[in-house]
C-alpha cells in the first residue's frame, strides 16, 4: 500500500509551490498538495484542515504549513502515522525561552510593513525566502508568480498565526516519527532553531540542507530523497511492529 503524504505550503503561497517536490516524491508516495485555509479568522484554520485532510496519512508542510501540520498531527495522534516539516521552526518569532527564531521586533516591523504596503511586503518576503539559495533571483520570481488566491484578510490571518503559534507542546505530544528539514542558509529561520529543536525532540530526525528558506523550489530532488527514505523506513518499522496494516 502506497503511503499518503498531505503537504501544506507556506504563507502567501499556493500549493503549486510544492509541485516540484511532489513530482520528485511520486510514485513512491501518494502526495496530496493542499491549500492553506484562506479565511480571515485564524482560529478556524486548524479545524478546517482537520475536516479536509485525509486521516490515516502522513502530514507535512513547508514553513507555516509545517507548523500547522505539527498541530494537526498532535490533534490526530494515532490517526497520523508520521510528520514531515520543511523550514518550520517551533516558533517563527522569538520568545524569551525560544530565542532561535526571527527577532520579535523584526517580525512586528514586517507586519506593520504589510499593513502599509502589502504588495511591496510580499515581494520583499519572496526575496528573503530565496536568499541563501543557488539562484535567488530566479527563486524569488517563481515565488512571486505563486502568490495568488490569498485575500489581504487571509494574509493577515496567516501572519497572526506566525506570531502566535508555539509548536513545542504539539511536537512533544505527538508520538509518531518526525522528520524536520532545515536550510543551512535560511534567512527566516536561524540555524540555531534546528539545534534547539533537536534538544527538544531527541527522538526526531533533524537534518540541515544546503539551501535557503525556499527548499522545495531550490532542492526538490535532495529534499525528496530525504523525505522518501524516512517515510519508507518508518513505515517498514511500523508494519514490523504491527502498528500499520
Amino acid at each position: 500500500m502506497t503511503e499518503v503524504l498531505s503537504l501544506l505550503p507556506g504563507w502567501s503561497c499556493s500549493p503549486t509551490a510544492l509541485q516540484p517536490l511532489a513530482d520528485c516524491l511520486r510514485p513512491a508516495l501518494e502526495v496530496r498538495l493542499e491549500a492553506l485555509p484562506l479565511s480571515a479568522n485564524p482560529a478556524n484554520w486548524l479545524d478546517e484542515l482537520d475536516e479536509r485532510l485525509p486521516r490515516g496519512g502522513w502530514l507535512g508542510g513547508w514553513s507555516l504549513g509545517g507548523m500547522l501540520a505539527a498541530q494537526l498531527a498532535a490533534r490526530r495522534g494515532g490517526d497520523c502515522p508520521g510528520l514531515v516539516t520543511v523550514a518550520s521552526n517551533a516558533c517563527f518569532s522569538s520568545r524569551e525561552d525560544w530565542p532561535e527564531a526571527m527577532p520579535l521586533a523584526t517580525f512586528e516591523a514586517f507586519r506593520e510593513s504589510f499593513q502599509q504596503d502589502p504588495a511591496g511586503t510580499l515581494k520583499r518576503f519572496t526575496v528573503l525566502c530565496s536568499r541563501g539559495g543557488s539562484a535567488p533571483r530566479q527563486s524569488a520570481q517563481r515565488l512571486q508568480a505563486l502568490q495568488h488566491g490569498w485575500s489581504p484578510e487571509a494574509l493577515a490571518a496567516g501572519l497572526c498565526l506566525l506570531a502566535e503559534l508555539d509548536g513545542r507542546d504539539a511536537l512533544r505530544q505527538y508520538a509518531g516519527p518526525q522528520l524536520h528539514l532545515f536550510g543551512a542558509d535560511d534567512a527566516l529561520v536561524p540555524q540555531g532553531g534546528a539545534a534547539s529543536l533537536q534538544a527538544l525532540l531527541p527522538q526526531a530526525q533533524i537534518e540541515m540542507i544546503a539551501a535557503g528558506h525556499a527548499l522545495p523550489l531550490e532542492t526538490p530532488e535532495l529534499l525528496s530523497e530525504r523525505i522518501r527514505a524516512f517515510i519508507l523506513a518508518a513505515t517498514k518499522r511500523q508494519r514490523a511492529l504491527g502498528v500499520r496494516p
